[in-house]
């Protein structure tokens, strides 16, 4: 009997090829089952009902860990950046909010290299929309905050003019508060986590998070110095979670008309490689916790002062 077989494009391989493609394979594999591990161990809820800003962002951002990724926008520094030496990864102090765990791998946009002991500032406001070291200023440098009951709808708004707390010149710091900003470096895996709270927003912005990497310098007792810095950047979040943290106190209490993503001026409007944050949480209890998580693509020996 002849056994009649039609050559795929399998046969065509050589052993080599295919060799390699099996490798490829258990590879990405891999790289997706470890991350997803990782990812869903934080804030589990009861009923394990959990939400990403994108339903298909979990799986494709967990098999490219290890690979290469586009640099990551240059944005400004805005006004309230303080140079405080607070080397810790906890920045909450005293400050009440939805806690939110905050990883960050920072990799060499060219080779794809993790950095190690890099540092890494970050700063934001907290949920009333105010800034340490710039109480005076009240909510994002807008005034005092607003009183009276919360809006009913979707906070939304068009901001007219410079918005605060995005653009312009360095602002000397009005206090001695330091709530909400910390640095700290990053393992031999390019990692660092700080424990924060969801940030809230203040007229003119949408809600995010202010970054910036620093390398060539050297840790010290007094802490870090020297070297220089090669990213300035910003963290965004998607409206939903917004939305959802808007119904939790303290931030149901923030009346300021809230900006969303498609209008704030500052967000590049191109994804993560913006600063667009993978997020984790229960949406039916957001208030339980959120864990953020990117990578940031960077030029280590350029200056981005933002």
């Amino acid at each position: 009997m002849t056994d009649t077989h039609t050559p795929t494009s399998e046969d065509a391989q050589s052993p080599e090829e295919r060799r390699k493609l099996a490798r490829r394979t258990v590879l990405a594999a891999s790289s997706v089952a470890v991350t997803a591990v990782g990812v869903g161990s934080a804030f589990a809820a009861t009923d394990g009902t959990t939400v990403s800003n994108e339903d298909t962002a979990a799986a494709s951002a967990s098999a490219s860990e290890g690979a290469c990724y586009t640099l990551t926008s240059e944005l400004v520094e805005g006004p309230y950046y303080i140079d405080a030496d607070k080397l810790r990864q906890d920045v909450t102090e005293d400050q009440e909010g939805i806690p939110l765990l905050l990883t960050l791998k920072v990799i060499d946009a060219e080779t794809c290299k993790p950095l190690r002991n890099a540092a890494v500032d970050i700063w934001h406001c907290n949920a009333s929309g105010i800034y340490s070291g710039y109480e005076e200023m009240g909510s994002g440098g807008g005034g005092t905050p607003p009183t009276g009951e919360p809006p009913t709808d979707a906070p939304t708004g068009t901001p007219t003019g410079p918005p605060p707390g995005g653009g312009g010149g360095h602002q000397e710091p009005t206090d001695d508060t330091r709530y909400l900003r910390g640095t700290w470096h990053t393992d031999r895996h390019g990692h660092v986590t700080f424990r924060t709270v969801f940030p809230g927003w203040y007229q003119g912005r949408c809600v995010h998070i202010h970054v910036k990497v620093h390398v060539d310098g050297e840790w010290t007792d007094a802490g870090y110095e020297g070297g220089h810095t090669c990213h300035t950047g910003q963290l965004f979040f998607d409206e939903k979670s917004v939305l959802l943290s808007a119904e939790v106190e303290p931030y149901a209490s923030n009346t300021t008309t809230r900006t969303t993503l498609d209008e704030d001026t500052i967000y590049p409007d191109n994804g993560h490689a913006g600063g667009l944050l993978y997020l984790k949480y229960d949406r039916h209890h957001i208030a339980r916790g959120v864990r953020g998580r990117l990578t940031l693509g960077v030029e280590p020996d350029e200056t981005n002062n933002g």
